[in-house]
């Protein structure tokens, strides 16, 4: 068996389009979704990726600010500018672009924002409405991954699944939310026992664990769908090859970037044993951003009770 990749990039670009066509038709009510995202910091990487946002807004027709803050400031500052965000009627979405610099209280932060603008879905109060069942704003890395199942006829109802990985922005969301599709959920993390024989009983796995392809074909049993949560960078030519062996596709990046990203999952080896399975890149990924985009829309139908 040799197992079927799920296309994310394609569900992705789904998503915008149904996502485009609800901004379309909150304009013609004089709605006009935005978005605004905070950046602290000069990180290369999450000022590649709140472009990337930006340039998603644009293509969709979603009004977005870019706020872009010295690493220096407070946490008292940096709650104000959330403060003034959640006053501007402009603004439907707020998104904090994380990590934040160490001496910033990310908690007391993601807490300032206006659940009603919590596209990130990392307010207490929409983590606590989520467990509840009650319609709210769920983080979207977890949200993109139940696109990606249902969109590709994954049986959920009565599947067993586990979650690899239990944070509070993908591990735990994760797992409420196959449980609230009726999914039976097992959550695992580093201190799990014999975790590759918890794994192998199930028929979805999801990998949120942060560690670069720790899921081999040992932690999966035949059939099963895994979704690779995972982004890795690896900047080692043995563990390329050892991964990869000479994939040309694989090598082309390396050498282009002097690294490339891998999942939380071994693809050349699970590939023998599932049924399918997301790859890294052009999996989840994408996902996260349309989801995101999905989250700003309804953020906005929701603020005006429609």
């Amino acid at each position: 068996m040799t197992a079927t990749f799920i296309n994310g990039t394609k569900i992705a670009d789904d998503v915008k389009r149904e996502a485009a066509a609800e901004v379309e038709a909150l304009k013609a009510r004089g709605i006009h979704p935005g978005l605004a995202v905070i950046l602290v910091g000069d990180d290369a990487a999450s000022s590649a990726y709140v472009n990337m946002k930006a340039k998603t807004c644009e293509q969709l027709g979603i009004y977005s600010r870019k706020l872009t803050i010295p690493s220096s400031v407070t946490t008292d500052q940096l709650v104000s500018e959330v403060v003034k965000l959640n006053e501007d009627d402009a603004i439907d979405g707020i998104l904090i672009q994380l990590p934040l610099p160490k001496h910033v209280n990310k908690h007391a932060v993601l807490e300032s924002v206006d659940p009603a603008k919590d596209v990130d879905g990392f307010h207490s109060r929409n983590l606590g409405s989520l467990v509840l069942g009650h319609e709210t704003l769920v983080a979207c890395t977890p949200l993109g991954v139940m696109e990606l199942l249902q969109r590709s006829q994954v049986k959920l109802e009565g599947a067993n699944a586990v979650v690899l990985g239990r944070s509070d922005d993908v591990g735990k969301p994760q797992a409420i939310l196959l449980m609230h599709a009726n999914a039976t959920v097992t959550i695992c993390h580093s201190r799990t026992r014999n975790l590759a024989e918890v794994t192998r009983q199930a028929d979805i796995v999801v990998a949120a664990i942060g560690k670069a392809a720790m899921v081999t074909h040992n932690f999966v049993k035949p059939g099963a769908v895994v979704v690779d949560v995972g982004t890795n960078k690896v900047s080692s030519k043995e563990q390329v090859q050892r991964l990869f062996g000479d994939d040309p596709a694989r090598w082309k990046d390396f050498d282009k970037r002097g690294y490339i990203w891998v999942g939380d999952v071994d693809e050349r080896s699970v590939r023998e044993v599932a049924s399918m399975i997301t790859p890294v890149p052009g999996g989840v990924g994408p996902m996260t951003i349309a989801t995101l985009m999905k989250n700003t829309v309804k953020a906005a139908r929701m603020r005006r009770g429609i």
